[in-house]
């Protein structure tokens, strides 16, 4: 059995096939260090590089990160037009070195909502790195979990006006098939940082068999070690998806 150097003794043969991250803690962060609050959401990319990286090298295929939900349109107009300026400077610093690790960029959501500069920013890095093989780091940017269901739900509803399906196809596998995670593995674990305990409406269909972990730590703050703490929790628990042991 393969295991990392670390404290923590992690099997490199039973890790978590997608780990999704609710990025919480930023605010927090950046209020305790004294710094004006989207100065939490700037060091909290360099975060999401470093897990990313981190991920990639331990073998996990898929990272999908709650960058932007639907909800967060009720925030301050200057924090959200802030935020839509955070995957250019993401892109710009850490681009080049994603595309050596082989790290595929892809996205989730209503990208079509965001300014124009913030899509053109996201579809380009997807471009770039669509030939990748490596770890896929997903951005879920204006993405919400009821949002996904409904969509999912219209479309298999038109495939079936237009008599594409029938009843009986329409299967757990295929509603899978309808939602925007189509084509990742199904998501194993779930972290939210920063001790709050409640999925804020993230891939709400995908968590259904995740194990979660809520974890204290603010993003900005979560690394390697904090990782690999809670793969450790992971590699510890008993998946059995609704059965006896």
């Amino acid at each position: 059995m393969e295991k990392t150097k670390d404290a923590y003794e992690l099997d490199l043969n039973n890790m978590p096939q997608h780990v999704a991250f609710i990025m919480d803690g930023n605010r927090t962060w950046a209020r305790q260090h004294h710094r004006p609050k989207y100065f939490g959401h700037h060091e909290g990319t360099k975060t999401v590089r470093r897990i990313a990286l981190e991920c990639n090298r331990l073998g996990i295929k898929a990272m999908t990160v709650y960058a932007f939900s639907t909800e967060n349109f009720k925030r301050e107009k200057s924090e959200v037009d802030y935020i839509f300026k955070l995957p250019a400077e993401f892109f710009d610093s850490y681009i080049d070195e994603l595309v050596r690790e082989n790290v595929q960029m892809l996205y989730i959501g209503h990208l079509e909502l965001a300014p124009e500069s913030t899509q053109n920013v996201i579809k380009r890095c997807v471009e770039r790195t669509k030939n990748n093989t490596g770890l896929k780091l997903v951005f879920a940017f204006i993405y919400g979990g009821r949002d996904d269901i409904i969509e999912a739900t219209k479309k298999t509803a038109i495939a079936y006006k237009n008599n594409e399906i029938t009843l009986d196809d329409i299967t757990e596998d295929f509603f899978d098939d309808q939602l925007m995670t189509r084509g990742l593995p199904p998501v194993d674990l779930m972290i939210r940082t920063s001790g709050e305990v409640r999925l804020s409406n993230f891939l709400l269909w995908q968590l259904s068999y995740a194990e979660l972990i809520f974890d204290d730590t603010l993003w900005p703050d979560f690394d390697e070690a904090e990782l690999h703490k809670d793969l450790a929790i992971y590699q510890h628990r008993s998946r059995r998806y609704g059965g006896g042991k």
